[in-house]
């Protein structure tokens, strides 16, 4: 995917989760989730790949208004979080809500500007609006180059599946092939990789230990 591209697939997507956040707020529906509910199961999925209860450092691709880190505040006690996501909205919202917040730090932007232990993807690959499949799976393993390069230790991530139920799905969606990622995983960035498609949702996550 060209670099014009790919700015033009990240402004449409910044501008469908800004009104999205406008509309709802700061909540799961804010950042197109049905519910918070669905939004803690799919933390608990993301956040197996942290295998440590010492000190350690994450960097949340697309992280909304940050709701991860209260997650990870919730089970963890020694962490520095930063927020990277593409909309300024999302990223004003996030910082004004963890202001007092130490060790976390939140940036425009679509890749991380440093190395963390972990990286994380939540949801950022389901909404592909008007793009192609064949566009829309390059800017996937584009992603996922990125969070491989900036991860030390592993890296998470959750796609709609293909498994889904016909009638459920919806052209503006991107339901992606949960065996074809594996096998991506395996071969290009780990032998040591999980996948989760057991937790009651129409997706799954995958992990990516290094």
């Amino acid at each position: 995917m060209t670099e014009t591209a790919k700015t033009t697939l990240l402004n449409e997507v910044a501008t469908y989760y800004s009104k999205k956040l406008e509309d709802h707020g700061e909540t799961a529906q804010g950042v197109d989730w049905n519910g918070a509910e669905s939004q803690t199961l799919r933390f608990k999925q993301l956040c197996k790949i942290i295998d440590t209860q010492n000190h350690f450092s994450i960097n949340d691709l697309g992280c909304g208004y940050g709701a991860l880190n209260d997650f990870l505040s919730e089970h963890y006690t020694d962490f520095l979080y930063t927020g990277i996501d593409i909309s300024e909205n999302m990223v004003q919202a996030a910082e004004q809500r963890y202001a007092n917040k130490n060790q976390t730090r939140f940036i425009v932007s679509s890749s991380p500007d440093q190395i963390a232990d972990y990286g994380i993807a939540s949801g950022i690959f389901n909404v592909r609006l008007g793009r192609s499949d064949n566009e829309w799976q390059s800017y996937l393993e584009e992603t996922l180059d990125t969070l491989n390069s900036t991860s030390r230790l592993g890296f998470a991530f959750n796609c709609l599946t293909s498994y889904s139920d016909a009638d459920k799905m919806r052209d503006y969606l991107y339901y992606a092939d949960p065996c074809q990622l594996f096998d991506l995983c395996k071969r290009r960035y780990s032998k040591n990789v999980s996948l989760l498609h057991d937790y009651k949702l129409y997706e799954f996550t995958m992990l990516v230990r290094k």
